[in-house]
């Protein structure tokens, strides 16, 4: 008999390409991840991926049998869709990411809030600054900045008139003196911010006469927005953010902005999912639960 789990398994090894990264999603050992996948071969009798020292890829058999463990895995969550959409209650799993900085500080006391509102939902957290693939790792919904390049996805608004910001600590701008224009940041330490291979060290800026982009450079690079944020809040340099990640910074004066508001990127925040059937009482209330807080 083939078990739901060793599926799950199975479908998040061939979106992360590691037992350990599998593991990490699913928050299981990878002990138990290499576990399920044996399982699942010895009951399917096929030999599902292709086990190297270095690599981990998907074997003949495993490219042919992926759509349909996916297929099954989405066949189960519609039925709990269906079940759920029946009752008047909000319930159900769900299966959320959402980036490291907003995610630790903003958002996780109103996802605790939200639950003890609606005790009957249950929740697991993917916190990461990497683009999620809904299907691949089996999310229900991710919390993302920025323009989707994937119209095939389904987008619902929370805050889409944020922009970015620049700012530094108070500190930072006694010892360095403050910048008066954003070409001016050439000669401070900006603290920059990486995405798989991608290092964003061109800030783009705002103009009546148009969009002005302007080279950086500084002594640190992250994966992590939330240490990129840390590091400013420390006085450490300049950092370009959403303004929802540096709010609460600002108001306090742990942070101050150097260049008025309408000089940053658009960076709207929205709630987004793979398809309309993920769609569920629970994730259109827990839209509106934080479309709300977002607004206030």
């Amino acid at each position: 008999m083939i078990r739901i789990d060793d599926l799950q398994v199975f479908v998040s090894t061939a979106a992360a390409g590691s037992f350990s990264a599998a593991a990490r999603l699913l928050d299981i050992s990878p002990a138990l991840a290499s576990g399920a996948i044996q399982r699942l071969e010895s009951n399917l009798g096929a030999r599902l991926f292709v086990r190297s020292t270095r690599r981990l890829r998907l074997s003949d058999d495993g490219e042919r049998y992926l759509p349909h463990a996916r297929q099954a895995l989405e066949a189960l969550d519609n039925g709990e869709v269906a079940l759920t959409q029946g009752r008047d209650e909000i319930a159900g799993t769900i299966r959320l990411s959402m980036p490291s900085d907003i995610g630790r500080n903003v958002l996780l006391p109103w996802l605790d809030e939200f639950q003890q509102t609606h005790p009957m939902v249950r929740l697991q957290l993917r916190v990461s600054d990497q683009v999620a693939d809904l299907v691949g790792e089996h999310l229900d919904a991710s919390i993302r900045y920025g323009q989707l390049s994937d119209s095939g996805l389904v987008s619902l608004a929370l805050a889409p008139m944020n922009r970015r910001t620049v700012c530094a600590s108070p500190a930072y701008l006694a010892r360095h003196g403050t910048p008066e224009s954003p070409e001016a940041l050439s000669k401070h330490n900006c603290l920059r911010y990486v995405m798989g291979e991608q290092t964003y060290e061109r800030w783009s800026f705002n103009f009546p006469q148009g969009v002005r982009t302007v080279q950086v450079t500084g002594d640190r690079i992250s994966d992590d927005a939330d240490i990129v944020r840390r590091w400013a809040v420390a006085g450490l340099g300049i950092v370009y953010k959403s303004r929802l990640d540096v709010a609460e910074d600002l108001r306090s004066g742990r942070l101050v902005e150097l260049f008025p508001e309408s000089y940053g990127q658009p960076a709207p925040l929205q709630l987004v999912c793979a398809h309309r059937t993920s769609l569920t009482p629970a994730i259109q209330s827990l839209r509106a639960f934080l479309a709300k807080r977002f607004e206030s």
